[in-house]
């Protein structure tokens, strides 16, 4: 297994940003949350025992709760800073699923699993911590996300110091989230995408954005050579240049990728075995096409 992260760092970077709060800094985590409680508010199902794992602000638990779906919420984080007045939480490392096999029926993963070296792993075990027919939801940054921010801090990077290092962390792609999914086991797996456009004024407010989220680069393979104001100045010119709208204001995309599976159950629908179909796709074409009822398309 690659080693991308260094977690120790993730999670100091997110528990420092849960401490210091910045208003407004969270604009991502509840924007999930609310799309994730939508999707929720649709399945005709009630679930007794919900968890929401490593959710940040727990604005998750706190919208799915909302939909009336949920006859329970616990939040597990990796420490105490994530607590509130009205929600406790119980730690455990960003690659830890502190639940026994089929304890659960839902499980919300708001923005944390891009984070995790073992994704696959941890998968596999928020699946086997589902009862049978029980529901995983999560939100995942996914590739595209910050593509401009990459992009600027790359071509300044070879410019003012003569080569380039990561400085953007690797984004999975909708068909990758999609194979781990079918992978871990679960059935019914829907992903969908969404892109999302921030207006800043300039590059130094979406970094101090993204200080506050705890999401500034945590790779092990990061450079540790300490950067010069001439970079960020030069990365700021690049970011105005190449992505400035007619107001100057620059953009930043967040392309998060929406993911339900279910735990297998036989009452669950399933595709047909080959070779069960009673009619030959070609007879069924024929038959459509011959059909006087139908009405053929008009050319113009």
């Amino acid at each position: 297994m690659d080693m991308l992260f260094d977690l120790p760092l993730v999670t100091r970077r997110r528990e420092r940003a849960a401490q210091r709060a910045t208003s407004g800094a969270d604009f991502l985590v509840d924007l999930a949350a609310r799309e994730l409680a939508e999707r929720l508010a649709v399945v005709e199902r009630h679930f007794d025992e919900a968890v929401e794992l490593h959710g940040g602000t727990g604005s998750a638990a706190r919208e799915a709760f909302a939909t009336g779906r949920i006859g329970t919420i616990r939040r597990i984080e990796t420490g105490p800073v994530f607590a509130t007045s009205a929600e406790a939480v119980e730690p455990a490392d960003l690659e830890d699923v502190p639940l026994a096999d089929q304890s659960v029926n839902l499980v919300l993963s708001p923005l944390s699993l891009h984070l995790t070296n073992d994704t696959p792993g941890m998968m596999v075990r928020i699946r086997r911590a589902l009862k049978p027919d029980g529901l995983f939801l999560a939100a995942i940054p996914g590739a595209g996300t910050l593509g401009e921010l990459r992009d600027v801090l790359l071509s300044a990077e070879a410019e003012v110091l003569g080569g380039a290092s990561p400085r953007v962390i690797p984004f999975a792609d909708v068909r990758d989230i999609g194979g781990l999914l079918q992978r871990a086991g679960f059935a019914l797996p829907v992903i969908d995408a969404e892109n999302y456009t921030v207006r800043y004024d300039t590059l130094f407010d979406l970094m101090r954005d993204l200080r506050a989220m705890g999401m500034t680069n945590p790779l092990i393979g990061r450079s540790r050579k300490p950067l010069t104001r001439r970079f960020f100045l030069r990365a700021a010119e690049l970011y105005a240049e190449r992505y400035a709208d007619a107001d100057g204001r620059i953009r930043a995309t967040f392309s998060i990728v929406y993911v339900s599976g279910w735990a297998p159950h036989e009452s669950q629908q399933k595709p047909l075995k080959p070779g069960s179909a009673k009619m030959r796709l070609a007879d069924a074409l024929k038959v459509g096409l011959d059909d006087p009822s139908k009405e053929k398309p008009s050319q113009s």
